[in-house]
């Protein structure tokens, strides 16, 4: 999994990057919040994100701001770090989008396990996405026709929902995914088809006759 780290302080930002290369992670480090938002804009973008609160032009909060006001994609799950202690601190960062929050200096060990939550959350918002994507997908193809459908015995029109009587072709075409192609089955071309084009060449025969 990708993370990316925006720290400007050289020091706390190697320390970052170095426990999360051990831990196994892909580590993408930046100096500011614009060179994070670059990062977490483009391509493959990382799905977790370790900002400092305070840093030059865009801070930590602000970029929380925009990453969870972005259309489109994703935002990252975002675990933000400051120096400063206190409740008000804590919920300026969730109100802020942060997921998860860890005051300077930090725990290495409580760094891995809120990594490690969140590395949890990413897999099981995937695992949603790609199964909301594939149902989706299985409700545009599957619309089918189910119950007892009311017919007329005689003209063979079907009465909808509103209690209105449609064709066959009508009601198929509403209800389904499924398009008409025309012909004559043997039957109908007996007893209808045939018998006009005899009463037809008849016609045009008496009228050849008449003619001559």
């Amino acid at each position: 999994m990708r993370v990316v780290i925006a720290e400007d302080d050289a020091v706390s930002r190697r320390i970052l990057e170095t426990l999360l290369r051990k831990w196994g992670y892909e580590v993408t480090t930046t100096l500011d919040g614009e060179a994070a938002w670059e990062v977490l804009q483009g391509p493959n973008a990382p799905s977790l994100a370790i900002l400092d609160v305070m840093m030059p032009g865009i801070d930590g909060l602000e970029l929380c701001r925009r990453l969870r006001q972005s259309p489109g994609s994703m935002a990252p799950y975002i675990i933000l770090l400051t120096a400063t202690q206190g409740v008000r601190e804590i919920v300026k960062g969730i109100e802020a989008g942060a997921d998860d929050y860890l005051t300077k200096p930090y725990d290495r060990d409580e760094l891995r396990v809120r990594v490690q939550v969140g590395a949890r959350i990413i897999e099981l918002q995937t695992k949603l996405a790609e199964r909301v994507s594939e149902l989706e997908v299985a409700l545009n193809h599957v619309k089918q026709l189910q119950g007892i459908l009311p017919i007329c015995s005689y003209c063979k029109k079907i009465r909808n929902d509103l209690n209105y009587w449609q064709n066959v072709e009508s009601y198929v075409a509403d209800h389904s995914q499924a398009e008409f192609s025309h012909g004559i089955c043997p039957s109908c071309y007996e007893t209808t088809v045939k018998p006009q084009l005899e009463s037809l060449q008849i016609s045009v025969s008496a009228e050849s006759d008449l003619s001559n």
